[in-house]
C-alpha cells in the first residue's frame, strides 16, 4: 500500500518537532531491522534520514554518494553491512545517544 503524501508529511513533522518521536523512530527502525522486517527498517530509517539530517548531508559526513544511500534504504536496497552500520552509528552520534542489545 502507498503512503499519501499527506502522511509522509505528517511523520516529516512529527519528527522535527517532537524529540520523542524522532528518538523512537531511529529505534524502531533498528528493531525492525533485527527482527528480520528489513523493509519496515529500511522505510523507518529512511524516513529519519529525511527529516533530520538528509541524503546529502549524511552521504558527505559518511564518505558515501546521496543516491548510493537513497538506493541503500529504498525498496529494492541490499545495504552491504559496512554501510549500514556506519550509517547507524552516525545516527546515533547525530542523536545523541546509543543504542545497545540485550
Amino acid at each position: 500500500m502507498a503512503l499519501t503524501r499527506d502522511f509522509k508529511q505528517t511523520v516529516l513533522a512529527r519528527v522535527q518537532a517532537e524529540p520523542a518521536f524522532r528518538e523512537a523512530l531511529l529505534k524502531e527502525g533498528v528493531e525492525a531491522l533485527l527482527a528480520g522486517e528489513v523493509e519496515l527498517g529500511k522505510t523507518m530509517l529512511r524516513d529519519y534520514i529525511k527529516a533530520t539530517v538528509g541524503f546529502e548531508q549524511l552521504g558527505a559526513e559518511v564518505g558515501t554518494s546521496p543516491k548510493s544511500l537513497i538506493r541503500m534504504f529504498g525498496p529494492r536496497g541490499n545495504p552491504q553491512a559496512r554501510n549500514l552500520f556506519a550509517v547507524l552509528s552516525h545516527l546515533q552520534r547525530l542523536a545523541g545517544f546509543s543504542l545497545q542489545l540485550r
